[in-house]
């Protein structure tokens, strides 16, 4: 007799930090950098008040953002993190629910605050003043799903690694890993047990550098080779303006942005990653997954917050064919 299909109650299942953002959009301010550009600072008059041209919330979280996307691609999606016990903490919960997003692993710590942060939008760039509360982790009793999306955390983020890893290996669930500051602050080491069971890897440019303390003069295919020899079975790295690129250890990729009227750039990388992901669990090639991860990352930043312009499916493939970017392979 043929084994039983797997049954899994979940497509995805994203694990990582929710907080609450508003985004405020002003002109009332002015650049500052060093001769050759490469580093730049937002000034305001000290000790003044500054006006703003717009104001907009959104809950946000890279977990959140992918739970979200994903749920609009239509996916059955779930979304495990903790919560404060505050009026932002239940708006979370609200809209998770109001998206199609299981709230069932949401874990809400009484009396204390939910994550919040202040995008500031200037010239479609944005700086973000992020408060952090520290949490207290453990992984709840996750029902079978085909895949989980780890990506940011606080301190602490360790404590669920093997709870996770042990999941994965009953239930043959799959693992996709965007890190957050905080692990790849802990440096490979720490992170080595996720690392090699990882299936997926999604750094951008500097975070791939980091990660392996290489030089910025590394080029993307030297760095894509030396981060698939540290575990993923596929790696991505995304480049900013420059497009992306992947590689699973035979092919190799690149895909350029496709073309969008940048509004705000917050959920770009998180969008990207919803997209991604969502392709390989719907049966997609390599190359068809990169043009996902970036017609989704097109329509974000051409929005204000970090979901307000992820796409549904059917909008999504008819952006691409819009688009008429291609992937080539290198």
């Amino acid at each position: 007799m043929p084994a039983k299909k797997k049954k899994y109650k979940y497509d995805i299942i994203s694990v990582g930090d929710a907080t609450l953002d508003s985004f405020v959009k002003m002109n009332s301010a002015s650049l500052l950098c060093n001769l050759n550009k490469e580093n730049c600072w937002l000034c305001f008059t000290y000790a003044d008040k500054i006006p703003i041209d717009e104001l907009h919330f959104s809950m946000g979280g890279n977990a959140c953002n992918n739970a979200v996307g994903s749920s609009r691609l239509g996916l059955k999606a779930a979304f495990y993190s903790v919560i404060g016990g505050d009026d932002s903490g239940r708006r979370i919960v609200d809209q998770v629910k109001r998206e199609g997003v299981s709230p069932e692993y949401l874990v809400e710590e009484k009396n204390k605050p939910t994550n919040y942060s202040v995008v500031l939008n200037y010239k479609t760039e944005r700086t973000i003043l992020v408060y952090h509360h520290k949490r207290s982790y453990a992984l709840p009793v996750f029902a079978p799903s085909r895949w989980i999306y780890l990506t940011s955390m606080g301190e602490g983020f360790k404590s669920i690694h093997k709870e996770l890893l042990r999941f994965m290996k009953k239930n043959g669930t799959k693992l996709a890993f965007n890190p957050g500051t905080h692990q790849l602050l802990a440096g490979r080491k720490a992170l080595e047990p996720i690392l090699l069971a990882c299936d997926l890897l999604i750094l951008n440019r500097e975070e791939g550098l980091m990660l392996l303390g290489l030089s910025a003069d590394t080029t993307i295919q030297d760095l894509l080779r030396a981060i698939h020899k540290i575990g993923p079975d596929i790696v991505v790295v995304t480049d900013g303006a420059k497009g992306a690129y992947a590689f699973d250890g035979h092919r190799n990729y690149y895909m350029k942005t496709m073309p969008a009227k940048v509004e705000e750039r917050t959920g770009a990388g998180d969008s990207f990653s919803t997209g991604f992901i969502a392709s390989l669990i719907y049966g997609c090639p390599l190359n068809q997954a990169l043009q996902w991860g970036t017609a989704n990352a097109a329509s974000v930043i051409e929005h204000i917050g970090p979901q307000a312009g992820l796409l549904t499916k059917n909008k999504l493939l008819a952006r691409i064919k819009r688009s008429h970017c291609d992937c080539k392979e290198l």
